[in-house]
C-alpha cells in the first residue's frame, strides 16, 4: 500500500540534508539559496544560518519562506519525490536542535559557535508534494508534526538511546539500513529517535525508519528496535 501524502512529506523532511530556501527581497522579488537542513524534535526543518547571509537579511524583513526538498540520489530528479514547504521561519531554541543538527552535519561544528550564526526553524503551513508524474497534492502543515505528548520519558532518554545504539549495536543499525530500507552498505549510525521512528545516517545519506507502533518510553523503544533487527536478520524488507 502506498504511504499517505503526509507520510511521504514527513519522510522527505526527515531525510533531507540540503534544500533550496526561497526568501523575499526588500523590493518584493524572490531570492533562492542552498541551505543545509536538519529537523527539530517535532519534525520542523531547521537551519543554521549566518546573519551576514543575504537570505538571513531577507527573513529579518519578511519571515515568509519556501523550502524545496527532494529525494536524495535520484537518477531522474524530475521523476523523484519532492516537496515545497511553505511557511514562516523563526529562531529555534539551540538546546532543542543543536545536537540533532550536528549529527547530520558534523562539519558545522567548525562554525556553529561563531557569533553570527544562529538556528532557525520553519513552521510549515502547507506542503506541495510532487511524486514524479504520479501524485501531486497539498498537505496541511499540521499533518507533518510528530506528536510527543505523553512521551516525556523518551524525550529525556533519546540521546542515551542513540549513543547506546551507535556504541554497542552498530551492526543492527547497519541492518536497518541495508535490509529494511534497501540502502547501500556504509558506516550507518543513528542520528535521531522519536515516538514514531528514527533516522539513520551514513555519509551524505539519511534514511527514515518508521516504527510499527507509536512508542512513548525507553522500554517500548527498545522493544521496537529489537523487533526491527530480528526482522532484518530474517531478511524481510519493511
Amino acid at each position: 500500500m502506498a504511504e499517505s501524502a503526509a507520510t511521504a512529506v514527513r519522510r522527505l523532511i526527515r531525510e533531507a540534508r540540503f534544500g533550496t530556501l526561497a526568501t523575499l527581497e526588500a523590493a518584493g522579488g524572490p531570492y533562492a539559496s542552498l541551505v543545509a537542513v536538519a529537523t527539530d524534535p517535532a519534525g520542523r526543518p531547521t537551519l543554521l544560518i549566518s546573519r551576514l547571509a543575504r537570505h538571513t537579511r531577507n527573513i529579518a524583513g519578511d519571515a515568509r519562506v519556501s523550502l524545496l526538498i527532494s529525494a536524495a540520489g535520484a537518477i531522474d530528479p524530475l521523476n523523484a519525490p519532492r516537496a515545497s514547504l511553505i511557511g514562516r521561519i523563526v529562531p529555534a531554541p539551540e538546546a532543542e536542535v543543536r545536537t540533532r543538527y550536528l549529527a547530520r552535519h558534523p562539519a558545522a561544528a567548525g562554525y556553529v559557535d561563531f557569533t553570527d550564526f544562529a538556528f532557525h526553524a520553519i513552521h510549515v503551513d502547507e506542503a506541495h508534494l510532487v511524486e514524479g508524474f504520479g501524485r501531486i497534492v497539498d498537505v496541511p502543515g499540521a499533518a507533518l508534526l510528530t506528536d510527543w505528548s505523553g512521551a516525556e520519558a523518551l524525550a529525556a532518554g533519546a540521546d542515551g538511546v542513540i549513543a547506546h545504539m551507535n556504541a554497542d549495536h552498530s551492526d543492527a543499525v547497519g541492518l536497518y539500513a541495508t535490509v529494511l530500507l534497501g540502502a547501500p552498505e556504509g558506516a550507518w549510525r543513528m542520528v535521531a529517535v522519536d515516538p514514531e521512528g528514527c533516522e539513520i545516517s551514513s555519509g551524505e545519506l539519511v534514511r527514515r525508519l518508521e516504527f510499527s507502533q507509536r512508542v512513548t518510553d525507553l522500554t517500548a523503544v527498545r522493544q521496537e528496535l529489537v523487533a526491527l533487527v530480528q526482522k532484518a536478520r530474517q531478511g524481510t524488507a519493511a
